[in-house]
């Protein structure tokens, strides 16, 4: 009797009063408030979800040009446009002499530098223990941006150490590679503790010839540097020159050249596309559009193709055109020349290829195992690819990207497009996270999590109905 008297008083607790029915409150209340702590968490749409782990920087994309960062100088010196003009050659209309110190500083960070944002990989190394050379018309420490990393090469042409710049085209693309950082100024090389070794083969107005250019190559080579920027562009035709690569090649270094000739340079005739083993560049202008620095239909060309300088005026590639590769900041560049601690300007391939050559050291400091045929394969296979079949006529396998080509996992190789592709009218790559892909992934979340909150909440309320008994089962 006692204990049917305990079970009646515990079946009156668990059910309603009389009139009262069961709305399912509840879980709905479980529901909002679970609601009300994911969004909590998220935060507003197209915040980040939060800062990344320690350990390899999260690969992204170039920035886009004049993005605001931290630490930005946005004030103080001259102006980009103000600083006088360092060329591939000094016949565009320059007086005889070598090239004048410059007497313009500048605090700014220049565009490429906002544009490529190498710092990001600059966790990960920044070119220390690997040797790039510069080929082309020496390199003048008088900066002082280079420190003690500047190795002087041979002087295959004229009088005087490689140390010794009167073109000053040289210096420019030392800056450019590996120019150190300073305290309170923008500028600063793409790998700026690398080692640079000048090797000097042009005469006083840049000129040089394909048996010049081969030797300063195996010159380079023999230096032990892992990179060998070209100042100029070479073209397939001439063996020693394809020699010289094969040579390089063999010691394990990769060669980086121009495209194209650089604007207002020297004149010429005959083109071909560069060997192979040669990673060739095109440059971007500062709005992030392609300056198609290959060679155009009516034959200008680089060394090796019938002349022994340089052709005017970068243009659209066209019939005979070089081969692109790859593209990277070129227009409106600064960086140091000879004589002095200040800045410069220019435009063209060869600055492009330079900053492609920094982003190499970069790579190599941080993996060294890399051949020059894997070295070639991981810029190319890691930029930021157009939307087009690939190669494209204008742009390659798209712009060099320095994060991803140092800390990005190793992608899979970029195979030929079969067909061609159309033209590019632009690189201007996104923000690598949008506020609109952010809204999407937080509302994905929390959607999830209301429903999984929701069904916990009813399978709850069941069992307390049931007084957690499990069901009759009936035949």
């Amino acid at each position: 009797m006692t204990g049917a008297r305990s079970r009646a008083r515990r079946a009156a607790r668990i059910r309603p009063a009389a009139g009262v029915r069961r709305t399912g409150a509840g879980p709905a209340v479980c529901a909002v408030l679970c609601l009300g702590i994911l969004l909590a968490q998220a935060g507003p749409a197209g915040a980040a979800p939060g800062a990344p782990v320690s350990g390899a920087p999260v690969p992204g994309t170039p920035a886009a040009a004049g993005t605001a960062r931290p630490g930005q100088p946005s004030s103080g010196g001259a102006e980009p446009g103000s600083l006088p003009v360092i060329g591939q050659s000094r016949s565009a209309g320059r007086a005889d002499g070598c090239v004048k110190p410059s007497d313009k500083d500048t605090d700014r960070m220049p565009w490429a530098q906002a544009f490529l944002r190498p710092e990001t990989a600059w966790q990960l190394g920044r070119g220390a223990g690997v040797t790039v050379a510069v080929v082309g018309s020496g390199v003048d420490p008088a900066s002082g941006v280079l420190g003690g990393r500047l190795v002087p090469g041979p002087r295959e042409y004229g009088e005087g150490a490689s140390t010794r710049d009167c073109v000053g085209h040289g210096t420019f693309l030392a800056g450019l590679i590996a120019a150190g950082r300073r305290d309170g100024v923008g500028f600063a090389g793409i790998a700026p503790e690398a080692r640079v070794l000048a090797v000097a083969v042009t005469d006083d107005a840049g000129n040089t010839t394909a048996a010049l250019l081969a030797k300063g190559i195996r010159d380079a080579a023999d230096g032990g540097a892992r990179v060998i920027a070209l100042a100029l562009p070479v073209a397939a035709g001439d063996e020693d020159l394809a020699g010289a690569v094969r040579y390089a090649g063999g010691k394990g270094a990769l060669v980086v050249a121009p495209a194209g000739p650089d604007q207002g340079s020297g004149s010429g005739s005959g083109s071909a596309p560069a060997p192979a083993e040669v990673l060739t560049v095109s440059d971007l202008a500062p709005n992030g559009a392609p300056n198609g620095g290959g060679t155009d239909s009516g034959g200008s060309g680089g060394v090796g193709s019938g002349t022994s300088g340089t052709s005017g005026g970068s243009g659209a590639p066209g019939g005979g055109a070089g081969r692109i590769d790859l593209v990277a900041p070129g227009g409106a560049m600064m960086s140091v020349g000879p004589g002095g601690k200040g800045y410069f300007t220019g435009s063209g391939p060869s600055f492009a290829a330079a900053v492609v050559a920094g982003t190499a050291a970069l790579v190599l400091g941080y993996r060294p195992d890399l051949g020059p045929a894997g070295l070639k394969d991981r810029l190319t296979s890691t930029a930021y690819h157009p939307g087009t079949a690939l190669p494209d006529p204008r742009v390659g396998y798209g712009t060099v990207d320095p994060a991803a080509a140092v800390g990005a996992p190793a992608p899979a190789a970029v195979p030929p497009s079969p067909r061609p592709a159309p033209t590019v009218a632009a690189l201007r790559p996104p923000s690598p996270d949008t506020a609109g892909h952010q809204a999407v992934v937080t509302a994905g979340a929390v959607l999830a999590g209301v429903a999984l909150v929701t069904g916990t909440a009813l399978v709850c309320a069941a069992g307390r109905r049931r007084a957690w008994r499990p069901g009759r089962w009936q035949a």
